[in-house]
């Protein structure tokens, strides 16, 4: 690796890890991706290149077959560019969407390292931040394939699944 810029690209799908706060609403809303803004243009990554498309704004509560299709079509466009690949996701059914590529796109060729969070971004105690630096760094060093990485922990897809009661990520055995 040395001292080579390394391109990595963002796809954001919405979730909590991207609600605001809607004081007109009173509600967390998914609208636009804040990613950019509240993340990563805090961060010292002199060595990566990050390039962030946003692919839906949702809840992952409310997505489909459609919507995991649209997200394994964006994996597999961005696939072919040859860089690492982490996508932002609710955290409900980021295992089923996860999965979902994992068992329709057999031969990829770059790592795919799925994260969210638990609360959202502007939240004080917010992991949101942590997850995203760690899923950032894990693309940059993993083999091809996919990943799940949450509250310091890595995952090999399928073998993950949501801990409610936790609140977090678990290995299923």
């Amino acid at each position: 690796m040395g001292n080579q810029i390394m391109p990595l690209f963002i796809l954001t799908t919405g979730g909590t890890i991207e609600k605001i706060y809607d004081e007109f609403e009173g509600s967390l809303q998914n609208r636009d991706t804040i990613v950019k803004n509240k993340i990563l243009q805090k961060l010292r990554l002199p060595y990566t290149e990050i390039q962030v498309k946003q692919i839906m704004s949702k809840d992952s509560l409310h997505m489909d077959d459609k919507d995991r299709e649209s997200i394994l079509s964006s994996i597999q466009t961005y696939a072919k560019f040859g860089n690492p690949i982490v996508v932002l996701h609710g955290t409900d059914t980021l295992d089923l969407t996860a999965k979902f590529c994992f068992e329709k796109f057999k031969d990829i060729s770059v790592p795919v390292v799925f994260t969210g969070a638990m609360k959202p971004l502007g939240f004080d105690d917010s992991d949101a931040a942590q997850n995203v630096i760690e899923a950032v760094f894990a693309a940059r060093i993993l083999d091809a394939g996919f990943y799940a990485t949450f509250h310091g922990k890595l995952f090999n897809i399928p073998n993950v699944r949501k801990n409610k009661t936790k609140g977090t990520f678990e290995e299923i055995e």
